[in-house]
């Protein structure tokens, strides 16, 4: 049910309006003065003011100019018996919705309250979705790690040079680029990501570069690519160890001469793009494993940042989960939790292989199944970090084995299978961990049938 508040100085005008307005089920306030009406709206969250403008003490738009300040999307439909065309426009001109004369007709009333709501229900809509689409989190830490990393964003963005960013999956790396981004010139044009690591290799030309139509079997159209799309701004090359020879030969290319081809096509298009890639492997390792090209390792690694994980800073969790903690809860609508000491402390201890990523998963599990207080019982009940004895000769009989194949297999798969448990059963994050294709790892797992348990929650 809609809150509104009439403002008139007219007892007759007020119940009048109230009169009307409760027949159409709104709940409405009602009071004869500004300064009255100034201090309800600050208490109340109104939806629609409905105000006189000829008042004593405080006319009705000097108390729209006070309200615009603190709450500029509380829509306002000014009343007035001596309105003329000045009166309406200047009224317009504060921020009011709409203008009526007295004494109001009914059917127009009613119609322009429906609207205002619409449109301050809308304007509030905007303003949530904006703010969540556009929000970037914080780099939360105060670690000595994390500052240099704040000092490198800071001493980086406003230039164009190309930046590496390093470090494990989960560890804040987008962030860091995203950051990067927010701080530079180009902050007013796109920053565009692509996962290299997510885009089959055939694929991945055309997603960076775009395609003819014709170009191949299913290119029925024309395609801007990704270096377009980021015309101006940032484009983020994710996981870009992962990315095919052939897409490298080209994306070294057009780094070099800021141009690029479109498949299936001859004319060269002109791109200015800042890239900032990021990856999880050692690349230096992969260029001498032939899986990655030398001089485009240099031409991406102007300046290099490297995101530590989770276990090497373990001071900055404390910050980090109660930040998550109020932002959780905020995005749920939920009261406010509480950690106790206990509880962070408990955090710290665990092993955080999936680092911040994991961190903000595991916060948001223990609010939806804990109490107001969370504790060390709920951080031990809902971690999903096996516990895992660290006894190899306890229980195990090497006589159980007439041939070396099994024993090895007994032995990969209980491997794979402690590994899929330990990364909540992500077969790409468990694939990096262990340095096997992720095609390679799911033959394994369908080779010793293995399956995920299913968690029963008491």
């Amino acid at each position: 049910m809609a809150k509104l508040l009439i403002v008139d100085d007219e007892r007759s005008i007020r119940n009048t309006l109230r009169e009307i307005l409760e027949y159409e089920n709104y709940d409405v306030d009602d009071t004869d003065n500004g300064t009255s009406a100034l201090e309800m709206i600050a208490k109340n969250n109104y939806d629609l003011v409905l105000c006189d403008i000829k008042m004593n003490k405080m006319d009705g738009l000097e108390v729209l100019t006070r309200s615009q300040q603190t709450n500029p999307d509380l829509p306002f439909i000014m009343i007035s018996g001596h309105g003329t065309v000045e009166t309406a426009v200047e009224a317009s001109k504060k921020g009011a919705f709409d203008f009526i004369s007295k004494p109001p007709d009914l059917n127009r009333l009613l119609i322009t309250v429906r609207n205002a709501l619409d449109r301050g229900a809308l304007a509030t809509e905007t303003r949530v979705l904006k703010k969540k689409v556009s929000k970037t989190r914080e780099i939360l830490g105060n670690s000595a790690a994390i500052q240099k990393i704040k000092e490198t964003i800071e001493r980086v963005a406003p230039t164009d040079a190309r930046v590496l960013v390093t470090g494990p999956n989960g560890s804040g790396k987008e962030l860091v680029a995203r950051w990067i981004h927010e701080k530079s010139n180009r902050s007013s044009s796109p920053i565009i990501e692509v996962n290299c690591a997510a885009i089959p290799s055939e694929l991945i030309e055309s997603e960076l570069f775009g395609h003819e139509k014709g170009s191949f079997t299913s290119a029925i159209k024309q395609r801007i690519g990704k270096f377009e799309q980021a015309h101006g701004g940032t484009l983020f090359l994710d996981e870009i160890g992962d990315m095919s020879l052939s897409a490298q030969a080209k994306v070294l290319r057009a780094l070099q001469e800021n141009k690029i081809t479109r498949v299936g096509g001859e004319r060269e298009i002109d791109v200015d793009v800042r890239v900032i890639a990021a990856t999880n492997k050692d690349l230096l390792k992969e260029i001498d494993k032939g899986n990655f090209r030398l001089d485009l390792y240099h031409r991406l690694s102007v300046i290099i940042i490297n995101v530590p994980p989770l276990k090497e800073r373990t001071g900055d969790i404390n910050l980090i989960a109660q930040n998550f903690l109020e932002e959780i809860c905020s995005d749920y609508g939920m009261p406010g939790k509480q950690l106790t000491r206990e509880a962070l402390r408990a955090l710290e201890q665990l092993e955080w292989s999936g680092n911040i990523r994991e961190l903000h998963n595991m916060i948001e599990r223990l609010i939806i199944m804990s109490d107001k207080v969370i504790t060390d019982k709920d951080v031990q009940m809902f971690s999903h970090t096996p516990q895992v004895s660290t006894s190899n000769s306890k229980g195990f009989d090497f006589e159980n084995f007439t041939k070396f194949q099994e024993f090895k297999d007994h032995i990969e798969k209980q491997f794979i299978k402690h590994k899929l448990e330990k990364n909540n059963w992500n077969v790409s994050k468990t694939a990096d961990e262990i340095d096997i294709q992720r095609s390679h790892l799911y033959s394994k797992i369908e080779k010793f049938g293995l399956k995920r348990e299913e968690i029963v929650v008491n």
